[in-house]
């Protein structure tokens, strides 16, 4: 190997480990679980989980959604929560979502603001994405998907929702979340 191409395989290495270390460790799996308990407990996750009416959505979420804009509180924080379910698979309509919700769930995503100084520069997002069961979906590389995913990356949460506008991570509102 020479030196260039041994360079260049070293900088791609330190490039995914610093992604890597941005989401998936041990706090993000709990801090995750601390939100799922949440949403759990106040009908917003799990069985009997309050329900919307479902719209036509566009991948990576989910070709049909609900979207829930409230606040919970962890770790005596107070914060915007916002939780999209993700409803597939490609052609279902919104019908079939109603009558058999569980069948058609791919996958429950989130959103909640920490406290200011958790991660400044992306408005102090927390992300996840988790299974119908409440468990994290891992990338690839079996990492979960908790925290800031995808920050420094080309892909992932944080570099789509930076292009959202308004400053707010948020597409489908500018409302005031606070």
């Amino acid at each position: 190997m020479t030196r260039t191409t041994t360079l260049i395989a070293g900088l791609a290495l330190a490039s995914t480990a610093a992604t890597a270390q941005n989401f998936g460790t041990e706090a993000d799996v709990d801090y995750a679980a601390q939100l799922w308990q949440a949403m759990v407990e106040t009908g917003l996750a799990g069985d009997g989980a309050v329900q919307a009416l479902p719209y036509e959505g566009v991948e990576p979420h989910g070709l049909m959604l609900e979207t829930f804009y409230t606040r919970a509180t962890i770790d005596g924080h107070d914060g915007a929560l916002v939780i999209k379910r993700n409803y597939g698979p490609a052609g279902v309509t919104a019908d079939e979502v109603i009558s058999d919700r569980m069948a058609h769930l791919a996958a429950v995503t989130i959103m909640f603001q920490r406290a200011e100084g958790y991660d400044d520069e992306t408005g102090n997002w927390f992300y996840a994405k988790y299974l119908p069961d409440g468990s994290l979906e891992p990338n690839p590389s079996g990492v979960p998907l908790a925290g800031l995913v995808g920050k420094g990356g080309d892909a992932g949460c944080i570099p789509c929702h930076a292009a959202a506008g308004g400053d707010d991570y948020l597409y489908t509102t500018d409302a005031d979340l606070e």
